[in-house]
């Protein structure tokens, strides 16, 4: 899936896909709803569903959470 596919990459592409505007909320949006399909999780799925609308914000916050950490917020798939 594409969470799995996101959390292989270096962290360099991560962050990159991260601080771009736009492209944050897109990648934002395949990897949540990717990791709540494969996972199923409750928090998961509130996590997509916050994104979907708020993407952008969020977008910001988990490149840094990948810096620290190597995969979103909530979304460790």
């Amino acid at each position: 899936m594409i969470a799995t596919w996101f959390n292989k990459q270096p962290r360099l592409i991560q962050i990159i896909l991260l601080l771009i505007p736009g492209v944050n909320w897109v990648v934002e949006i395949l990897v949540r709803w990717s990791a709540f399909i494969k996972t199923g999780k409750l928090l998961t799925l509130v996590a997509a569903i916050l994104v979907t609308f708020f993407g952008l914000v969020v977008g910001w916050l988990d490149a840094i959470w990948c810096l620290l950490f190597h995969h979103m917020i909530l979304a460790k798939a």
